[in-house]
């Protein structure tokens, strides 16, 4: 639940539209979905690996830390506080206060609702993991369930009246096609991101060397099947000149199958979605912070845990208060708009330690290691690393400006990193 509660948010009840603009037939959006799973499923393969291997708080932090340099881990941990966790939840809390006053009514403002909803998650978490990953459970399984009624009604209650198999191409092949599929692609994978943060609590998962690859790649063969059966649908019930039309794809489908009450209850579900999205990100993405304050690269206070419940409350806080900043400033889709390059670069960077793990193993002799490994390395490795890097390329290409904010903070960082780390107490990275 907390791989799934981690990439499934609004991305996949608003992005088939996008991908609809760039493809204009039933084979290519679809196409693109499953091929946008294939390269989650290669990341899930990737990171079930590391975690068998380095079962560590922090996850990304801790393999980048052993991999290549602690300020390239610390640098990660920066960047995720500063950009793309906060920006990322203001942008989803807004999502749901948004969601939620127009299903309620109620008369109190957005930013009044922002601000519960992050005191609530976050008192949440702060009373233990158990309770965190059972709000996780819970919140994820209504997700489930809002999928499952889209799917049903856009199965059984949508009379088919477009085309599913012809034509295949929407122009002949050429590079033109090629570049509307990789711009298609893009929104695919951020709808398909996520499944890495189930590695920041990897050290607090009952025997994680089991457990973590089997979430993992559960996890996300689930949210294929979620997905592609979402886009079906939608393509089936509006066809692609129709999905390309609305920007709120799932509540079309469901208008049309139960009228306006289907447009509610889709709603609904789609606010419940966000809330849950928040509860996984409160849940996970702190430990990142309290590993690199446990190496004393940061505040001191951000390495303590409670005493009954172990965990890392102020951390968990700082996040929050990071992102109720971002949100009510208003200024967060500026940030949204370089969280795609900074998350990718690091998604391959991060990959390529399987790399360097598995040479280190070639030249020790217990070079046998027993555990989760990465199927068809380094092909498959190799495979994920490059799709990352040409979406930080084709977003570096799109959106310079954007991009050169996220790449300041990333260099602001470095003597952020020289500061901490010249400290007489400063961990060293040692394993």
């Amino acid at each position: 639940m907390i791989v799934m509660g981690g990439i499934v948010g609004v991305g996949i009840f608003i992005n088939p539209y996008v991908v609809a603009q760039q493809l204009h037939t039933p084979v290519l959006i679809l196409g693109v979905w499953i091929a946008g799973g294939i390269v989650a499923m290669l990341g899930a393969f990737i990171y079930a690996e590391l975690a068998a291997l380095m079962p560590q708080v922090g996850g990304q932090y801790a393999y980048l830390r052993e991999a290549f340099h602690p300020a390239v881990g610390f640098l990660y941990g920066w960047v995720l506080l500063l950009v793309i966790q906060t920006g990322g939840m203001a942008a989803v809390t807004m999502t749901f206060a948004r969601y939620l006053l127009e299903l309620t009514g109620w008369p109190v403002s957005e930013q009044a609702i922002v601000v519960l909803t992050l005191a609530v998650l976050t008192t949440i978490n702060c009373l233990g993991v158990r309770l965190g990953s059972r709000v996780q459970s819970v919140l994820m399984l209504l997700k489930i369930i809002a999928i499952a009624v889209l799917i049903f009604a856009g199965i059984f209650l949508v009379r088919a009246s477009h085309p599913l198999l012809h034509p295949v191409l929407d122009r002949r092949a050429s590079f033109d096609l090629l570049t509307a599929i990789g711009a298609g692609m893009v929104p695919v994978l951020f709808a398909f991101g996520g499944w890495q943060t189930a590695n920041f609590i990897a050290a607090e998962v009952k025997e994680p060397a089991k457990n973590m690859p089997r979430a993992l790649v559960m996890g996300v063969a689930g949210v294929i099947v979620l997905y592609v059966g979402v886009n079906f649908v939608c393509v089936r019930a509006l066809g692609p000149q129709g999905l390309a039309a609305t920007s709120v794809p799932a509540s079309s489908v469901m208008r049309i199958a139960m009228g306006n009450a289907g447009a509610r209850l889709i709603a609904l579900g789609i606010a419940v979605s966000t809330l849950g999205f928040l509860s996984q990100s409160i849940l996970t993405a702190p430990r990142v912070y309290f590993a690199m304050a446990r190496d004393k690269l940061f505040f001191r206070s951000v390495a303590r845990v409670t005493e009954h419940t172990h965990v890392p409350v102020v951390a968990i806080v700082l996040q929050s208060v990071c992102t109720l900043i971002v949100a009510l400033s208003g200024r967060y889709e500026q940030i949204l708009n370089y969280v795609v390059s900074m998350d990718f670069l690091f998604f391959g960077l991060t990959a390529t330690t399987v790399f360097v793990f598995r040479r280190r193993e070639r030249q020790r002799e217990d070079q046998a290691r027993e555990g989760y490994r990465v199927p068809g390395h380094p092909f498959t490795t190799g495979i994920f690393v490059a799709v990352c890097w040409l979406v930080v390329a084709n977003t570096i290409y799109k959106y310079p400006l954007n991009t050169l904010g996220g790449m300041v903070i990333l260099v602001l960082g470095l003597p952020v990193y020289w500061f901490w780390a010249s400290r007489p107490d400063a961990a060293k990275g040692e394993s």
